[in-house]
This record gives C-alpha cells, structure tokens and sequence, in this order.
C-alpha cells in the first residue's frame, strides 16, 4: 500500500492512497469494477491493488465484463446510502453504459425535485500514446460536460489525483473522474493526507502578463514545457490547469484573459464542438472588444485515434501545434 509520507508518486499510486484513506475514513465507500480485486490482480492498472486485502471483497468486488451493470450497481447503491467508485477500465466502454450515466445517475437528482442524490464516481482511463488504436483512446469530457447533473474533472497530477478523487468521493452528485493512462507512472509531489482539492477550482501553474495558456490531464504537460521555452525569449505566458472540466472555473479563467488580452486552449480531445470552444465562446462573450487576438484552440484531429505509431504521434496536439498557435495569437 502507497503512503503518504513518500515524497514522490505517480498517479496510479495516488488514485489508489486515495481509495484507500476513503474507505478507511468512510465504511459506505465502496468499490467496483473489472478485476479490481487482489484475487485478480488489484486491477489491470494497479489502482486498486491491496484495497480487496484490507477491506475485504465485500466492499472491494471484482464484476464481470458488464459495463451497464457495473454503473447500473453502483447508482443502485448510490440510492441505498453508499457511496460508490465504479470503474470502467477504459472511457470508450462508457458509451456501453451511457444509459445508466446520462438517463439515470445525472437525472436522479433532478426527477425527484431533490430528494434524492447520487453520489458516485466513475472512475475511468483513456490517452493516445500507446497504439491502443480508435477504441480504446477517446477523450470523451465534452459528452459528459454537456449533460446537465454530471461533474467532471481531469487531473494532471498525482497530487491532484489524489486531492480531486476525495472531493469527488464525498460529493452527493455523480462525479466522471478521467485518468490519463501515459500518465500512470509519471511520478510527482505526493499530495498532503486528507487533503480535498475543490470541485470547479482551477490551478495558475505559472503566472504571466502576455499571453494565457489553459490546459488539463497530460497535454497541461506539453504546455508546461511550451512556456518554459517561451520563457527563453522573454514571453510571460500564465498556465492555467482546469482540473475541473464540468464546472469551468470561469471566474479565474477571465480574470487571467483580462490581464494578458491573449488566450490559447489546448486539449488530447478533437478542437470540433470541444471544451476548448466552450471556453472561447464564453471569453469572447464576456469579454468582447477586450481582447487582443481570437482565443486560439489546439487539439487532436477529426478523426478516430490511429494505431500507425506515426499516425498517432501526429494526431495528438503537439509541442509543436500549441507553440505555432501561441506565436500566431501573439502576432
């Protein structure tokens, strides 16, 4: 079992401090999915190894390969008084279960004039980088934002894993938390024990005067290392990671394209009907004669995600793409 006390850990070492101190703090948390149990092999990714062990298969249930009623299962248990983490190995096998998501677990709330919550997570992976070609790769957040009842976040770090998986845990409303599979085993800061990061908070990485950069999940990376080269040239550019998707944190995101006139977003999800043209729509709206250039976004192509090694290499939002973007919006 990860502790806390390390220094450094990766993300899937977080996801599964985080499952673990829940569960200890809380005995209505519970957890299910594919494998998941130790008997198993503690999940395909390790997430949830050790968990079977300590809290017993009661609480901790491997489930056949059954998408609709691992989500199905665990909004039932949502409405007896648990608070459940599903896990669906994989964010393309969502779509098996998005009756259960959309119909039933985001509109619970709203169809019983609020008598009735939901709390659960669906905990859930996806990421170009490892051939895993157009079933097995989508970044799917804008479905999920756009329907009414959902939050939904997508961390970029261990520590945020961590801190967001809590949050989320102990949400009374259906939570879609999105891991990004190339960063697993990434290590970073450790996050503080019991420390919950705010639902529709997001982060300032860096702060900046002329041009803001807004990201999330592992191209927040990429965009990272983007400014640092900027930074070279005398170009102060602030980053912002979202980490909440679903709700925007709109009042940081305007307050940073009010200072710097200048915004670029980028995302591993398609550029078309995107969270990035979420964000662009509602900055021009608010802000409209203010700003200095159109909000620029970056993002992968209109199309599914390829297995060709090359072909996927160029489909996700590159270095490359997201600095050809800042320097257009700079100019």
């Amino acid at each position: 079992m990860t502790t806390a006390a390390q220094k450094k850990m990766n993300t899937a070492q977080a996801i599964n401090l985080a499952l673990h101190d829940a569960m200890a703090l809380d005995e209505s948390v519970v957890v299910l999915g594919e494998d998941i149990a130790d008997r198993e092999g503690g999940g395909v990714f390790k997430c949830t190894a050790g968990l079977s062990t300590k809290f017993g298969t009661g609480r901790v249930k491997s489930t056949p390969i059954a998408e609709q009623a691992i989500v199905g299962a665990a909004v039932g248990g949502a409405l007896a008084g648990l608070r459940p983490v599903a896990e669906i190995m994989l964010m393309n096998f969502t779509t098996v279960a998005m009756d259960q998501i959309v119909n039933h677990a985001a509109k619970l709330r709203f169809m019983t004039g609020g008598q009735t919550h939901v709390p659960l997570v669906i905990r859930t992976t996806t990421g170009a980088g490892f051939g895993t070609g157009g079933q097995h790769a989508d970044y799917l957040e804008a479905w999920f934002a756009h329907t009414a009842g959902l939050k939904v976040v997508a961390p970029a770090t261990p520590a945020d894993a961590y801190g967001l998986m809590l949050s989320c845990i102990f949400d009374d409303d259906p939570c879609i938390f999105i891991e990004n599979l190339p960063l697993y085993f990434v290590p970073g800061e450790a996050p503080e024990p019991g420390v919950r990061v705010p639902i529709g908070k997001a982060r300032i990485v860096q702060e900046g005067s002329d041009i803001t950069l807004i990201s999330y999940s592992k191209t927040l990376h990429d965009v990272i290392g983007v400014a640092r080269e900027l930074a070279k040239e005398g170009i102060a550019a602030e980053v912002i990671d979202l980490r909440t998707i679903s709700p925007l944190d709109m009042d940081t995101l305007l307050a940073s394209a009010r200072k710097t006139g200048r915004v670029v977003v980028a995302h591993e999800a398609q550029v078309d009907f995107g969270v990035g043209a979420e964000i662009s729509a509602r900055l021009h709206k608010e802000l409209f004669g203010q700003l200095k250039a159109p909000v620029a976004r970056v993002g992968a192509a209109r199309s599914p995600v390829p297995f060709s090694k090359p072909l996927e290499a160029a489909f996700v939002p590159t270095r490359e793409r997201i600095l050809a973007a800042i320097r257009e919006t700079l100019n």
